[in-house]
């Protein structure tokens, strides 16, 4: 028997702090209509000090599964698609799975600059149906305003901050995430790129003073790159599917610049009401867009169930993909009485963690 991997639930999280063009053009020579015309974007969400991209996932993750009704501790997988974790490592996905008290869960990191959640999503549908997990966590969040030059007006007028997050959960019916298609071309990795902060260029004095901590980008030519991988990719998958662009009801493409989304538009001859878009508001928010976008769609009933739909996306590495689904929605979940004893035990584990670390600390001293 067939197993689909189906979206159950959704969520998402913004800061509060609004970051305008209008503010931006107090910081660095630039105006809101030099922003708006070239890339479509009004404002973008900054994250405040304390708020952090562990903090946004789990808050996105946890209105995905109160929408979902699945408790934390009923989750095997978490995924968090980042360009910006909390710390190299351990892995913000492990935060995020302490943060939820999801004890069962495994949790790890995954990087594919902006295609990252197209790359989680298609990871984690693919254990679903192989039967190795049930019920996965995919999330995409980002703090990308703490690796932007604020002195670059080519690329600090494009990022904001934001997180997504998807339920997935095994189903015999049919539906859900349905197939992928991934790419990459490492040839132009120097396109795109945070040149410090890794192996190859450690944080140094050197490095600081060059300002190689921010992300530096060839704009134009990510554009044309992107122009063509957007239209490629979603014939790509539709194919692959057996189905036919008429079939397709809407396309959630990555926000990155509204230029880029209508050229994909017009050389996939759809109109650009066929596209869930959001980045006026938020701005390039890389993993999150996409799930940003959809779950905004979703909440303003935009998306039906029964309904296909593509998920396509483009980064640095070069990294590109697509995704195609067919919208379920919730299904409705009768939540056993042992839910409440899940919270019970969580809280319970979670002070006995406390305790023991508490104990061994006193051992330490002497005390």
């Amino acid at each position: 028997m067939s197993r689909y991997a189906h979206i159950i639930g959704w969520g998402h999280a913004v800061p509060d702090q609004v970051l305008t063009n209008d503010d931006l053009a107090q910081r660095v020579d630039t105006s809101d209509e030099w922003i708006r015309t070239r890339t479509g974007i009004r404002e973008r969400r900054i994250a405040a000090p304390g708020e952090y991209t562990s903090t946004l996932a789990t808050r996105a993750a946890t209105e995905a599964l109160r929408m979902a009704g699945v408790h934390p501790r009923e989750v095997d997988l978490i995924v968090v698609a980042t360009n910006t974790p909390d710390y190299i490592f351990p892995a913000t996905a492990a935060l995020v799975q302490d943060a939820l008290g999801a004890g069962r869960a495994g949790a790890f990191d995954l990087q594919a600059a902006c295609t990252g959640f197209v790359y989680a999503l298609t990871i984690a549908a693919d254990m679903i149906k192989a039967g190795g997990i049930d019920t996965a966590l995919v999330i995409g969040a980002e703090t990308l305003s703490r690796i932007v030059d604020w002195e670059d007006r080519n690329t600090c007028v494009l990022f904001g901050d934001a997180a997504g997050a998807f339920v997935l959960q095994a189903a015999d019916e049919p539906g859900g995430v349905l197939t992928s298609v991934l790419h990459a071309d490492g040839s132009g990795a120097e396109l795109l790129m945070l040149p410090t902060c890794g192996t190859r260029n450690p944080v140094s004095h050197k490095a600081l003073d060059q300002r190689m901590q921010y992300m530096k980008m060839n704009g134009r030519e990510v554009f044309r790159f992107a122009t063509r991988v957007m239209n490629s990719a979603t014939r790509e998958v539709v194919e692959k599917a057996g189905l036919t662009l008429d079939d397709i009801a809407w396309i959630a493409p990555h926000q990155a610049n509204r230029r880029i989304i209508e050229a994909a538009a017009k050389a996939l001859k759809r109109p650009m009401d066929d596209f869930l878009l959001n980045l006026d508001r938020y701005g390039n928010t890389s993993t999150a867009s996409i799930p940003l976008a959809i779950y905004e769609a979703a909440q303003a009933g935009r998306i039906q169930p029964g309904q296909y739909g593509v998920l396509v996306a483009f980064g640095a590495g070069l990294i590109w993909g697509a995704t195609l689904v067919q919208w379920t929605g919730p299904r409705p979940v009768a939540k056993p009485p042992r839910v409440r004893w899940h919270r019970r035990l969580a809280q319970v584990g979670s002070w006995l963690r406390r305790a023991r670390r508490h104990l061994e600390g006193r051992l330490v001293r002497g005390g």
